[in-house]
C-alpha cells in the first residue's frame, strides 16, 4: 500500500508540473544539484529514501525527524578545478519533540579572486597592474526545513524546505531567489521508500545588473544590456528505495536507488523525452558495527559522441569511506575515479558531530 501511495503522487505531481516547462531554461541554479555530505557522493548522491541525519534539510526533509540524536551538526568542504572553486556546506538540526524536527542549511558555491583587468591601461596607453581589481562570482543558498512524523498510512514522515537563493558577481550583477522542497518517505516491510519535489513550485531568480559598471563594455561588443531579468528554476522529482540487509552479526548492507526526473526538456541522461529526462543513481554501502563504512556509486550516465564519430555512455563511478566514533562521525569520497565521466574528479570531505544523543 505504501509503494503504491508513493507512485500516486509521483504521477500526479508529474502532472501538474510538465505542461509548465517550455520557454524556460536548462540548468538554472546547477550549484544546488551538485550534493552535498561526503556520504552522499560515496553513495553516488543517491541519498532520497534513507537520509536521516542534518543533511535531510537538503536532500529529503522528511528524514529529519529520523536522526537518531537530539541535535546534529554536519560541516563539508569541497574543490573543484584544482582548488580555484570552492564548494562549502554547513547545516545544524534539531529535534522540537518525538515527533518532529527543524534545520537550518548553508551552502555557498564560488570562485573568488577573479582578476578584473577593464582598467588595466591607464589614459596614456600603458599597463598599470595597480588598476587591477579582483572580485568573486558566488552562489548562495539559505535552507529552513521541518519534518513531522505522521501516524497515517502506518508512519509517514513529511517534511518541507522554504530556500532562499542569492547569487553575486562581484558588483556587476546579483539575484534573490525563492523556492520550496517538499518530501516524503516511508518505511515498508524492510525497504525505505522517498519521493522529493524539489523546487516544486518553481524557484524564481530575480536579476539586476549594474548598468553603470558593464555598459562600455557591451557597447564595444555591440550586445544589448538587461537592466532586470527574471529566471526560474522548474520542479526535479526524485523517486528512491533502499533496503539495508544484516550478516554475520556484525557486519550490514545498503543498496540504494534514485531516479531523478527533471522537466525543463530534454537533457542528456541515460532516459530522455522531449518533455522530461531520467537520471538513476545507485549506492552501496558496507558496514561494520556501525563504526567503520566503505561505499561505492555510480551516476551522471551520459552520451557521448566523441571526433572520430563514435559514440558511448559515460557515468561517474565514485568511492568513499566513514569511520564514527562515539559522537564524531568523519566521512571522505573520491569522485570520478579513473576520470570515467565528462566532469572532473574532487575530494569531498566532511563532518558529522552529535549532542544528546538518544540511547
Amino acid at each position: 500500500m505504501g509503494k503504491g501511495v508513493f507512485v500516486f503522487i509521483f504521477a500526479m505531481l508529474c502532472g501538474i508540473i510538465l505542461p509548465a516547462q517550455d520557454n524556460t531554461p536548462k540548468y538554472s541554479n546547477e550549484f544546488m544539484n551538485i550534493g552535498v555530505d561526503a556520504r552522499a557522493f560515496g553513495l553516488g548522491l543517491s541519498m532520497v529514501s534513507h537520509t536521516a541525519d542534518a543533511s535531510s534539510g537538503y536532500w529529503n526533509p522528511a528524514g529529519l525527524s529520523k536522526m537518531a540524536p537530539d541535535h546534529q551538526l554536519v560541516l563539508m568542504h569541497s574543490a573543484y578545478f584544482a582548488g580555484i572553486s570552492n564548494y562549502d556546506y554547513g547545516a545544524f538540526a534539531t529535534h522540537l519533540d518525538d515527533s518532529s524536527a527543524l534545520s537550518v542549511s548553508v551552502i555557498r558555491f564560488a570562485v573568488d579572486d577573479i582578476a578584473d583587468t577593464r582598467l588595466l591601461f591607464d589614459a596614456n596607453g600603458s599597463v598599470n597592474y595597480d588598476n587591477i581589481r579582483f572580485f568573486s562570482a558566488a552562489d548562495y543558498a539559505f535552507l529552513i526545513s521541518y519534518s513531522r512524523r505522521l501516524r497515517v498510512l502506518g508512519g509517514l514522515d513529511v517534511g518541507g524546505s522554504v530556500k532562499v537563493i542569492r547569487r553575486i558577481v562581484g558588483d556587476f550583477a546579483g539575484s534573490w531567489g525563492f523556492g520550496m522542497d517538499v518530501g516524503v518517505q516511508k518505511t515498508w516491510k524492510s525497504w525505505n521508500f522517498g519521493l522529493m519535489g524539489r523546487d516544486l513550485f518553481g524557484t524564481f531568480n530575480s536579476w539586476s545588473i549594474a548598468d553603470e559598471e558593464l555598459a562600455e563594455v557591451y557597447a564595444q561588443t555591440g550586445n544589448e544590456l538587461y537592466s532586470r531579468s527574471l529566471e526560474v528554476t522548474l520542479p526535479r522529482m526524485i523517486l528512491g528505495a533502499s533496503r539495508t540487509l544484516s550478516f554475520l552479526d556484525q557486519f550490514s548492507l545498503m543498496t540504494s536507488l534514485d531516479l531523478v526526473t527533471t522537466t525543463d526538456g530534454k537533457r542528456n541522461t541515460l532516459i530522455r523525452t522531449e518533455s522530461f529526462s531520467v537520471d538513476p543513481s545507485l549506492g552501496v554501502e558496507l558496514g561494520y558495527k556501525r563504526l567503520a563504512f566503505l561505499r561505492g556509486g555510480i551516476g551522471l550516465f551520459q552520451h557521448i559522441k566523441d571526433f572520430d564519430g563514435s559514440q558511448s555512455w559515460t557515468f561517474q563511478p565514485n568511492v568513499g569511506i566513514g569511520l564514527k566514533i562515539q559522537e564524531v562521525a568523519i566521512d571522505y569520497a573520491f569522485t570520478d575515479i579513473g576520470d570515467q565521466a565528462a566532469g572532473l574528479y574532487s575530494h569531498v570531505f566532511s563532518i558529522k558531530v552529535d549532542f544528546n544523543v538518544v540511547d
